[in-house]
């Protein structure tokens, strides 16, 4: 039960980290620019809202491995996921991304959290 709190927490963490920096390092950079796609309000507005519901469903994840009764398969396909996203998101950004190693900790712990 330990490993899922702190699957929860690195998930929660996760997903403060990537909604405010997001928006500062790259929101904001992105919509500043004049010569996109990203002129269009309607673009401007689902870039944002898909950054930011992103982050919700870090939230939704890290409430689902630790709800009460959530089936193990389910804690473990979750976990599965986190782990291999962060390891993609390492091996395509060589390590510079900031969020490979919280999304990777927080799956491998959702994993241990299933099988122990």
């Amino acid at each position: 039960m330990t490993w899922l709190w702190a699957s929860a927490l690195l998930m929660v963490l996760t997903a403060a980290i990537h909604s405010f920096f997001g928006e500062k390092r790259l929101i904001i950079p992105l919509l500043a620019q004049d010569k996109t796609v990203l002129t269009q309000p309607l673009s401007r507005k689902v870039v944002r809202f898909a950054w930011h519901f992103t982050s919700l469903l870090m939230i939704v994840s890290a409430a689902l491995v630790v709800w009460p009764g959530t089936p193990d398969g389910l804690v473990l396909f979750a976990g599965g996921a986190w782990l291999a996203v962060g390891v993609a998101d390492a091996i395509f950004t060589r390590g510079q991304h900031i969020g490979w190693p919280f999304l990777s900790a927080a799956g491998l712990f959702a994993i241990l959290g299933g099988v122990l």
